[in-house]
């Protein structure tokens, strides 16, 4: 009998890490500021940001607080109405509750991705900045969203957790907006337990980043410029803030960097590895007359670590079915809005008050299906897997269909 593929565990840490990691448990040097220069979390978010083609990175406790201090860096007023897509987690409302903002959904279509009729109609003139989710790595129309906030002035943070590795146009998903935001929490392509970063070009809205991350008294100054440019724009950014604003200590520690830093080597060949696991079993799942994969826009280029498709011609009795039957061949399938408390289910954000109807999203969560799929799987795992949801959908539907009869 073959037994189930492990779909939870992370690839490994580099052997590379472990030095590292000795020596700063030797020296106990694990807070970023303890160093006069070169500490291991000043060098990840100058590699971060070479990786990403930009000019700045600021790594902070997570994607969330990236999301927060994005935000934050933007000097909103309070109560700025922020619009964010409805199929999301639910820490990317919860940092604009944080920042004393509201959040505004927008509803989403059946290929997880944002509707433009209702982006464009809910931007209106009291929005003060739009968060992008691109949530599990599906890309919304880019091109559409920022000429329409370009045209309005509207600042795009890209929260792109799910993302590290998309292309869009052939450009990376994260440096399309004023600001992207990205994770490293255990299940992304970069690995460190928690963690976050967040990347821009601007040099006040880093400059406001790093000082409300916590970079208390002159403590921005360990904080590198860009490789072979002048810093005096950042040095004047931080000249202007010093002692304005609140601090609130959402620092990276030098060991989760350690952790990191010898993980960006391998992102190349991760994202490389995803897509192809992921199209693989895209094709084979698509067999099904019950079973859809949305289709990656044109412009997409995915880097995926997880699968997510639609079940077609399904009531909710046969939607739970499956999810029972694909567990007994050992395979768990998350149905977004089918799972009590969901985090990614819009009506379970209690905290941010009625927001009106999604249809869009509604209908989907109801029946779109989350499935892990890590890089390090191989064929024969990648086989297991699909022929388990295909049958899984297959039993269903012949029951249902003998029940009728």
């Amino acid at each position: 009998m073959t037994l189930a593929p492990n779909v939870y565990d992370a690839e490994p840490i580099p052997e590379a890490a472990r030095a590292e990691i000795d020596r700063l448990l030797q020296s106990g040097d694990l807070f970023r500021y303890t160093a006069p220069q070169d500490a291991p979390v000043a060098l990840l978010e100058r590699e971060f940001a070479d990786l990403m083609g930009v000019k700045y990175a600021l790594a902070v406790s997570s994607c969330s607080a990236a999301l927060f201090l994005s935000l934050k860096a933007l000097d909103l007023p309070r109560d700025t109405k922020v619009l964010i897509p409805a199929f999301t987690f639910a820490a990317v409302p919860s940092s604009v509750v944080h920042a004393d903002c509201i959040p505004v959904l927008v509803d989403v279509t059946d290929n997880y991705r944002v509707d433009m009729a209702d982006f464009e109609k809910k931007l209106t003139e009291d929005i003060g900045a739009v968060i992008i989710s691109h949530m599990r790595g599906h890309t919304s129309d880019m091109d559409a969203i920022m000429a329409l906030c370009d045209a309005r002035g509207v600042p795009v943070v890209e929260d792109a957790a799910h993302s590290l590795g998309t292309l869009w146009h052939g450009r990376k998903i994260g440096t399309i907006g004023k600001i992207g935001c990205f994770s490293f929490q255990s299940y992304k392509m970069l690995n460190a337990g928690e963690g976050g970063v967040l990347v821009t070009n601007d040099p006040d809205v880093v400059a406001r980043a790093v000082i409300m991350s916590g970079a208390y008294e002159h403590n921005w100054k360990k904080h590198k410029s860009p490789r072979g440019e002048n810093s005096s724009d950042l040095e004047e950014a931080f000249a202007r803030w010093q002692n304005k604003l609140p601090l609130y200590n959402q620092r990276l520690s030098n060991l989760s960097a350690a952790v990191i830093r010898p993980q960006i080597p391998e992102l190349e060949r991760r994202v490389t590895d995803g897509l192809r696991n992921h199209d693989y079993v895209a094709d084979k799942l698509n067999t099904s007359p019950w079973i859809d994969v949305p289709a990656a826009l044109a412009p997409e280029t995915r880097a995926p670590d997880s699968i997510q498709f639609n079940l077609v011609g399904m009531t909710d009795g046969e939607t739970r079915a499956f999810m029972a039957a694909a567990k007994d061949r050992g395979v768990s399938v998350q149905v977004f809005g089918m799972h009590t408390d969901n985090a990614r289910a819009h009506w379970n954000w209690e905290f941010i008050g009625d927001q009106g109807p999604l249809p869009g999203t509604d209908k989907m969560l109801m029946r779109a299906c989350d499935t892990r799929l890590p890089v390090r799987l191989k064929q024969p795992e990648l086989d297991f897997i699909a022929e388990a949801l295909i049958a899984a959908a297959a039993d269903v539907k012949t029951r249902a269909s003998v029940a009728a009869e």
